[in-house]
């Protein structure tokens, strides 16, 4: 092992665990270890892992066996899981994986470097400031960890904890931070940021947070991520009428749209009260963007609810709609519920929502063709050809714009739209 290890991040998952990844190699890097992207040449693996569902718990193992023969291959190496899954499962997990020469839950991520320097005998020195690598255009904001919801099929409570709001000040010198280093785009995020600073003894919320960072000086955008649909305030809605520099685009998990089956899930509204919601916020922010989320095949859920659900999305006609048929989890009062829908019956309603819900998107990106909008260039595809997004557009999860100009990266240029497939736009500088 060389005087200074270097050590690989792998990251499963969400951008929150993209966020913790990053502040977890800034802590290293600050104690002198080195980071590398080639896990070839290093001498630490670090897995952060997801296990919100079986599927992400099943891509944790399976990566995990990886980096065991990874550690084989050369004697020396070791292997970290961080995240998620030591979260879950605690103690049970370890047995099951003797390869693992440490497991780090979530709640002490902040203690990786001792980790680390125990494994690798490195003596480390903590340089203190904000825990964070220089980012690309774009960078992740988290403003809240854990979630006070109990929603009946989710684990995130037992995973992260209950909800913990980051000081304004912390946030803002790492906004600062981000800015000064390159981000062009802020993306806040968290599990519920509607819900900020309902722990904090005095705060403004989530419109005195998005005041604080729109002041900063600079040209960026601000982008809004995971808002419940309670959150969404009039308030709210003004502060991101009243900015330029926070984008016309709401992401709001709604899950479903049957009244029976929300309560199941411990959750409020239906379709009548989202259709106002959606119909308040479009006359706020005209032109905005809205994405959902939805589940099918809740315990319980008939056809007639799934039906419901079905005509809301179609009246909705949301620009973009994730879908996820439900999955059992353990340790979930759903999950222990006797009336579970058959699997197959789960995958074909999930497959019905989506080809509702791509017809509406699909249609919302062809009516783009004509429009010249602003969008933020990020990188460059295997044919040369520039490529960004739109406010319309958040990182990952939707559409990008494609131009065959060359445009600087973290640059924002002026687009006519001229065409789109599928969910994509093809643009030419204007």
């Amino acid at each position: 092992m060389t005087t200074t290890p270097a050590i690989h991040f792998t990251t499963l998952g969400c951008p929150k665990n993209e966020v913790d990844s990053d502040r977890m190699s800034a802590s290293l890097g600050a104690a002198g270890f080195r980071i590398t992207e080639d896990l070839d040449s290093a001498d630490v693996a670090v897995l952060n892992t997801c296990a919100f569902i079986s599927d992400a718990v099943e891509e944790a193992i399976a990566v995990i066996l990886e980096l065991a023969e990874w550690k084989a291959a050369v004697a020396g190496r070791a292997v970290v899981v961080t995240g998620c899954l030591p979260s879950r499962y605690g103690d049970t997990v370890v047995p099951e994986f003797p390869e693992v020469d440490a497991f780090v839950p979530v709640a002490e991520e902040g203690g990786l470097v001792s980790v680390l320097s125990r494994l690798t005998a490195t003596p480390v020195t903590d340089s203190g400031g904000v825990r964070r690598t220089a980012p690309g255009p774009t960078a992740y904001l988290q403003i809240s960890d854990g979630c006070h919801r109990r929603c009946a099929y989710c684990t995130i409570p037992s995973i992260r904890g209950p909800y913990r709001s980051a000081p304004l000040d912390d946030l803002l010198a790492e906004a600062r931070f981000l800015l000064s280093h390159g981000a062009r785009e802020l993306v806040l995020i968290g599990q519920d940021i509607s819900a900020y600073g309902r722990d904090l003894a005095s705060t403004e919320g989530l419109p005195g947070v998005l005041r604080g960072i729109v002041a900063l000086p600079g040209d960026f955008r601000v982008r809004l991520m995971y808002v419940q649909p309670d959150g969404v305030t009039d308030e709210l809605l003004a502060v991101m009428a009243d900015s330029p520099k926070i984008c016309r685009y709401l992401d709001i998990p709604l899950q479903h749209a049957s009244r029976n089956v929300l309560r199941a899930m411990h959750r409020s509204g239906d379709a009548e009260s989202f259709l106002e919601l959606l119909a308040r916020v479009r006359a706020a922010l005209p032109g905005v963007s809205l994405r959902t989320t939805v589940m099918a095949g809740f315990p319980g859920e008939t056809r007639a609810d799934a039906r419901v659900l079905e005509q809301f999305l179609r009246d909705a006609a949301f620009d973009y709609v994730g879908v996820f048929a439900y999955s059992p989890e353990e340790g979930t009062e759903a999950g222990d519920r006797e009336d579970q829908v058959p699997r197959r019956t789960r995958l074909a309603r999930a497959q019905r929502l989506r080809d509702i819900g791509d017809a509406a998107g699909l249609a919302r990106a062809a009516s783009y063709v004509g429009d010249i909008v602003p969008v933020l260039f990020e990188s460059f595809d295997q044919d040369g050809n520039s490529v960004g997004r739109t406010c319309g557009q958040a990182p990952e999860i939707d559409g990008e714009v494609v131009v065959g100009e060359s445009v600087a990266v973290g640059e924002t240029r002026l687009a006519r739209i001229i065409g789109s497939a599928g969910y994509d736009l093809i643009g030419e500088l204007a």
